[in-house]
């Protein structure tokens, strides 16, 4: 489908898809696709950052492509290579083959995607079987043969070329966790975000033939460049409201009861708030109060206990220190309001 054509229509276009975003968030989303702007969404982990992007190849009826950012990161792996093999393969036999044969390499088309032409008889006896010779190659013939093995089908598409070169109506690019990169792959992001373009040395500059939807994530492990702020569309996405993440259980785990759910929602709302927050490293995000929610089904729970809490306390919780903070007297007190309220 089209971009929608209002805030609200987005609002809904996403609860339909499972996602419930706020309404700053969905002014945020709407305005990078409507100004075609990439959108640089920070937050704490397990707050919907990722999933808004799936979401929205739902909604906008685009294919997802994902950079995976990490420590190390290099160009090549972002944007393109080449199948140096089959270039290497390819140059051995056009230079090992009588002029009369080796013309007319380049013209057989490849054996796969990106993988070379398999040589005929005569390129084989040419490459060292008995009866093969090697006639050296003119200057001519070296610079065809140079240009033939930077031609389109050795060409590798690493993500970002794989969104700059998808047709219409263009995909939706993930540009994720950037924060977990470092400053010169950030620095390499500037053309890409700023003109959705990029520069390959052998082939010239690749314009974007659809616009894609652009999504940068960052946990804040470590402040971005204002180079790249400054391209971007901001939005800081934190915990959702308790409203909200009931909804949102509720869509993700429909074997849960209206109460159950309740339960769940209050319960990890109140862990993220004061003074109880402070016990602990990280607070659960989204994620984990839905795989919380179906673990308490899978259980058979009616009512959430002290005991339940305890039982299930590495759902919520990915550290040690976190799971033995959550004491079966603080889920006592975490319990008790949603206890009173029912």
């Amino acid at each position: 489908m089209s971009s929608p054509a209002s805030v609200d229509a987005l609002l809904q276009a996403l609860q339909a898809v499972g996602y419930f975003a706020d309404r700053r968030l969905a002014t945020a989303v709407f305005l990078a696709l409507k100004l075609q702007r990439p959108l640089l969404l920070e937050g704490e982990p397990g707050v919907g950052k990722t999933a808004l992007a799936k979401a929205l190849s739902e909604v906008l009826s685009r294919s997802l492509i994902r950079l995976q950012c990490y420590d190390g990161l290099e160009q090549r792996e972002a944007l393109y290579e080449w199948n140096y093999a089959a270039q290497l393969l390819h140059m051995r036999a056009a230079e090992m083959l009588p002029p009369a044969l080796g013309a007319g390499v380049s013209s057989v088309p490849p054996a796969g995607d990106g993988a070379p032409a398999s040589p005929g008889p005569a390129a084989l006896a040419a490459l060292g079987r008995p009866g093969g010779g090697a006639v050296p190659p003119t200057a001519g013939a070296v610079r065809d043969i140079e240009a033939e093995v930077y031609q389109d089908r050795y060409l590798i598409r690493r993500p970002l070329l794989q969104a700059l070169q998808a047709p219409a109506p263009g995909a939706v690019l993930l540009i994720d966790e950037v924060d977990r990169a470092d400053e010169p792959f950030e620095a390499f992001l500037l053309e890409y975000l700023g003109e959705y373009q990029v520069s390959i040395p052998e082939i010239g500059t690749v314009r974007a033939t659809a616009t894609p939807v652009t999504l940068l994530t960052s946990n804040r492990t470590r402040d971005l460049h204002d180079a790249v702020k400054r391209r971007c569309l901001y939005h800081w996405l934190d915990y959702p409201d308790r409203e909200r993440e009931l909804a949102i259980v509720r869509a993700q785990v429909p074997g849960a009861s209206a109460a159950l759910a309740q339960q769940v929602a209050e319960f990890v709302g109140r862990l993220r708030s004061q003074p109880f927050a402070n016990a602990f490293q990280r607070a659960p995000g989204i994620a984990e109060s839905v795989e919380w929610a179906k673990a308490l089904v899978a259980l058979d729970t009616i009512v959430v206990d002290p005991e339940v809490v305890s039982d299930t306390a590495g759902i919520l919780f990915k550290q040690r220190e976190d799971v033995a903070a959550l004491t079966a007297d603080m889920a006592a007190q975490l319990l008790q309001p949603a206890a009173q309220e029912g």
